[in-house]
C-alpha cells in the first residue's frame, strides 16, 4: 500500500514500517527507563532533569515517524521538536549544575577555584586550573575567563538564548510556511530558511562552547558521573541532528538529489525524518541516562 501525498509524492510502505519498527524499539527503552526513574525517586534535584532529557527521545521520535508518514505537516511538527529540544538542553546543564550540588554550590565552587589560582605563583603550572583559556581562533576575540560567579552567569545565559532563539525561529518558520516564504531546504534571497539557518548556527555554535567551556572547568568535580560520555551523547543528539539537515539541504542545492522525487519539498525533509527515526544514537540516550541508577548502585 502507498499513500499519495502533495506535489506527487509516493510515500514508500517500507519506509514507514523500517522507521516505524525503530521508534517503536526506542519508545519502549524511553517508556522503561522513565518508569525506571520515577520508582526509584530518591534525588529528585537530578532525576527531575533527567526524566526531562528521557523524554526528548520519544518527543523527537515520534515527530519523526508522523513527519515521514504525512510529510505535509512536517514544519508543523518540527516547532514542537526545536522548542522541546531547548527544554532538553535547559534540563541537560541543570543536570550537570545539580550534580554539583545546586547552583548556589556551584558557584561558590567556580569562586574558590578562581581565588585558588590567583593565590598560585605564576611559575607553576596548576595557575592555570581556575581560568578557562580560548582556544584558537577564540582567543583572538575573548579574553581568559576565571572561575566565578561572573563566569557561570556567562555560560547560563549562553544556553538560554539558544533556548529563546530556537524557540523563536521554530515559531516564525511556521508563520513564515503558512505565507509559502519559509522554503525549508531552500537557499535563496527571498527565502526564510537561509537566514534563520545563520541564526540558529551562531546560537548553537556559542551554546555548544559555552557548554564546552563548562565541561572543562567542572570535568574533575564530575568525574563520578561520567561527565564526557554523558556530555558527547547529549551534544550528537542535539546539535549533530540540525547539522544533518542542514547537510541534507546542501546536498540537494548542489543538485545531488536529481531524481522528481527528490524535487519536491517534502522529501528533504523525509530524507531526515528517516535517517532521525532509524539512527542508533537515540538508543544512547536511554543507556546514558542508564549509567545514573549504576553509578548510584557503587556509591
Amino acid at each position: 500500500m502507498k499513500t499519495v501525498y502533495l506535489l506527487g509524492y509516493v510515500a514508500p510502505t517500507w519506509a514507514s514500517l523500517v522507521a516505524g519498527s525503530f521508534v517503536l524499539v526506542t519508545l519502549v527503552l524511553s517508556i522503561y527507563l522513565l518508569f525506571e526513574h520515577l520508582s526509584a525517586y530518591k534525588n529528585p534535584e537530578e532525576q527531575k532533569f533527567l526524566i526531562g532529557v528521557i523524554l526528548m527521545v520519544p518527543c523527537y521520535a515520534i515527530e519523526s515517524l508522523v513527519s515521514l508518514v504525512n510529510p505535509s505537516i512536517s514544519v508543523d511538527c518540527e516547532i514542537l521538536r526545536d522548542c522541546y529540544e531547548s527544554f532538553a538542553m535547559y534540563c541537560f546543564g541543570r543536570y550537570l549544575v545539580a550534580c554539583l550540588g545546586g547552583e548556589e554550590r556551584t558557584i561558590q565552587f567556580m569562586e574558590r577555584e578562581g581565588r585558588a589560582s590567583s593565590k598560585t605563583p605564576l611559575l607553576e603550572h596548576s595557575s592555570e586550573k581556575g581560568t578557562v583559556k580560548h582556544p584558537f581562533p577564540m582567543n583572538y576575540f575573548l579574553k581568559p575567563w576565571r572561575l566565578g560567579q561572573w563566569f557561570y552567569q556567562i555560560i547560563k545565559i549562553g544556553i538560554v538564548q539558544y533556548m529563546m532563539i530556537k524557540s523563536l525561529s521554530a515559531i516564525l518558520a511556521v508563520i513564515l510556511e503558512a505565507f509559502s516564504v519559509y522554503c525549508e531546504g531552500e537557499f535563496k534571497w527571498g527565502c526564510g530558511y537561509p537566514y534563520i539557518a545563520v541564526v540558529l548556527n551562531f546560537s548553537q555554535s556559542w551554546a555548544l562552547y559555552c557548554l564546552v567551556q563548562f565541561y572543562t572547568a567542572t570535568k574533575d568535580e564530575l568525574a563520578h558521573i561520567k561527565p564526557l560520555a554523558k556530555f558527547l551523547t547529549f551534544k550528537s543528539i542535539v546539535f549533530l541532528t540540525w547539522w544533518q539537515g542542514v547537510a541534507i539541504a546542501i546536498l540537494y542545492a548542489l543538485g545531488l538529489f536529481k531524481s522528481p522525487i527528490a524535487q519536491a519539498l517534502q522529501f528533504k525533509s523525509t530524507v531526515q525524518d528517516f535517517i532521525i527515526c532509524i539512527e542508533r544514537r537515540w538508543a544512547l540516550l536511554p543507556l546514558f541516562t542508564y549509567m545514573y541508577f549504576l553509578q548510584n548502585l557503587m556509591r
